[in-house]
């Protein structure tokens, strides 16, 4: 054989299974990008069954808040609805962050609803629910931001392009939504 075809062969062969654990690379970033997803979605869920009973806890005390009441169904709606690419759905969680925010304004302006058990325990998981998908966005934006980089970086990206694979989104809430966490009172008022 001649060495000059083995040494190409070689280069042939190390450049072949070099694309290959580049692809699998992106295939396991893929795969950890929609695993860290699921976790954000088990938490929008956990949200989206808690807000119904927060509205019906606070209609019973606050009558003429009718207005914030129907716009937190309709924004609950609208994010439940959202399943586009995760920068798409983050401005409807955005909305109805803000949404959430009014009622908690609501709330202040009644101290029976502040000490109402009910208002206080749907607090408490709507706060434990925020810190869930704070540390679920966190991690899949981290895994977000591996696969981007993997994808961009010089010569894994030349894979990227002849394995067509697609950026990823971030899932990120506005700033002043972010800030929205629940505030519990403590029994008998603050």
């Amino acid at each position: 054989m001649n060495p000059g075809l083995g040494v190409v062969f070689l280069v042939l062969a190390v450049a072949l299974v070099w694309v290959l654990a580049t692809f699998n690379r992106f295939i396991r970033l893929r795969q950890h990008l929609r695993e860290s997803w699921a976790d954000i979605d088990v938490e929008l869920k956990r949200r989206y069954d808690l807000i119904p009973n927060l509205v019906e806890t606070v209609k019973g005390y606050a009558r003429h808040e009718k207005e914030v009441l129907a716009r937190i169904v309709e924004l609950r709606t609208l994010a439940v609805a959202s399943q586009g690419v995760a920068s798409a759905q983050a401005v409807d969680e955005s909305k109805l962050l803000m949404g959430l925010k009014e009622i908690f304004a609501v709330a202040e302006s009644y101290p029976d609803l502040k000490a109402d058990r009910t208002f206080l325990d749907l607090q408490r998981q709507l706060a434990l629910t925020e810190d869930r998908l704070a540390a679920a966005r966190r991690f899949y934006n981290g895994n977000a931001r591996s696969l981007n980089a993997l994808r961009e970086t010089v010569p894994t990206n030349l894979v990227a392009k002849m394995m067509n694979i697609e950026p990823a989104s971030y899932f990120e809430l506005n700033t002043e939504a972010e800030r929205v966490v629940p505030r519990v009172f403590a029994e008998g008022g603050e």
